[in-house]
């Protein structure tokens, strides 16, 4: 049988109506490389830590979401039973929230300085259709971090600090004087425009990962990318990274 070098961009008969069909689209348009190549000279995109609490605001989150959505709406109730029952999950939930926001934390130490916007962003902004659209050749350089990534980074960092200050009205929600008994109403609202607005950056984040930038998601597990794939993607950043190399020889 041809494998899917041979059959790509060819097209097919689908037995079931007695036609033929047309191929299937490539993920990224022809023409665009990968750059993801394993005995290419590699270079440390991420630290150890960096990937640590990369890893444990990513599970810590999943959790969050599925548990959340549990909660919402008693469709979605079996997610509950899935991750151990609704009491397992009522009383995890707001204990994961607290690591979920001691690692957002740890990331803004981290990275705060290079996730600060600059002119660079503001040609990048310009060319989001073009990024979308996997025009590569027509995106600007971006340092370590393109604008797209620092937007998400703010919007997960904010709309973790919503989610924590409502999630701790709904925690201890009995100590809530009457007097103040609408901050509950509030806090209702705030937990769950935050969490929509966050499960969609989540969900951007992971599909940009995986199936837009080949070698994201091996970066952020093995720490490290080809110089190639930084040229591509972060030529900026590796401009810098080489020339402090440099410097120290």
């Amino acid at each position: 049988m041809e494998g899917p070098a041979q059959v790509a961009g060819q097209r097919g008969h689908d037995w079931r109506f007695a036609r033929r069909v047309d191929p299937l689209r490539a993920v990224r348009p022809q023409g665009q490389e990968c750059h993801v190549v394993t005995n290419a000279p590699r270079i440390v995109r991420y630290a150890f830590g960096e990937r640590l609490v990369h890893a444990l605001a990513g599970l810590s989150y999943l959790y969050l979401l599925l548990t959340g959505l549990a909660f919402w709406t008693p469709a979605l109730y079996w997610l509950a039973i899935v991750l151990g029952g609704g009491y397992l999950s009522r009383l995890l939930h707001p204990w994961m929230g607290l690591v979920f926001s001691g690692a957002v934390l740890w990331m803004y130490v981290i990275w705060r300085d290079e996730m600060r916007t600059t002119a660079e962003d503001s040609a990048w902004r310009k060319a989001l259709l073009h990024y979308i659209r996997n025009e590569d050749v027509q995106v600007p350089g971006a340092w370590r971090f393109n604008y797209g990534q620092k937007l998400l980074f703010w919007l997960m960092l904010l709309g973790g600090a919503a989610l924590l200050l409502s999630g701790l009205v709904l925690w201890f929600v009995d100590s809530i004087p009457w007097e103040l008994r609408s901050l509950r109403y509030v806090a209702t609202v705030v937990h769950a425009v935050a969490a929509l607005a966050t499960i969609g950056g989540f969900i951007i984040h992971v599909y940009m990962g995986t199936a837009v930038v080949p070698g994201g998601l091996g970066a952020v597990i093995h720490g490290e990318v080809t110089e190639e794939w930084a040229r591509h993607h972060h030529p900026l950043w590796l401009a810098r990274i080489s020339s402090n190399a440099e410097r120290r020889r």
